[in-house]
């Protein structure tokens, strides 16, 4: 049972701590993070510059939020993989940190909910199948627009 222990070697060469492995840690999670900070920032100007321009009988804003998200996603994950070389850096703070902040899959799953509640089927209808379509429509867009440069 020895592969399943963790033994420090015989001449007790083992420091406990590999900086390399810290370091690149640590550089992977501020990418991230950076990439977050815009995110999260740009869907909250989104938010309200849509809240203030259309009605709140509908969730405009998360829908179009998820289908820019998509949009940028899908463009970014094709144009990285098959147009370019980047550093896998940039992953990180496009697809992780800004998209992963940028989209509201558990606003929509809560607006949804909310309209359950308020018995207002055509528009969870609506919300869901906007959702799912334009989202998906989006990152084919930008897989396409990728492709296409």
């Amino acid at each position: 049972m020895g592969f399943a222990v963790n033994r420090l070697p015989a001449d007790n060469s083992y420091s406990g701590f590999d900086k390399t492995l810290w370091e690149d840690f640590i550089l992977n999670y501020l990418w991230i993070a950076t990439g977050a900070v815009v995110g999260a920032s740009a869907r909250y100007f989104l938010s309200g510059l849509i809240a203030r321009n259309f009605s709140a009988t509908f969730p405009y804003s998360t829908l179009l939020i998820n289908v820019t998200g998509s949009l940028a996603l899908g463009f970014f994950l094709v144009y990285s993989t098959d147009r370019v070389l980047l550093d896998p850096r940039w992953r990180l703070l496009v697809a992780v940190g800004f998209c992963g902040s940028y989209t509201t899959f558990s606003s929509y799953a809560f607006e949804s909910f909310a309209l359950i509640e308020q018995g207002q089927w055509l528009l969870v209808v609506l919300n869901a199948v906007a959702s799912n379509v334009l989202c998906l429509t989006a990152v084919l867009a930008g897989a396409a627009l990728a492709r296409g440069l």
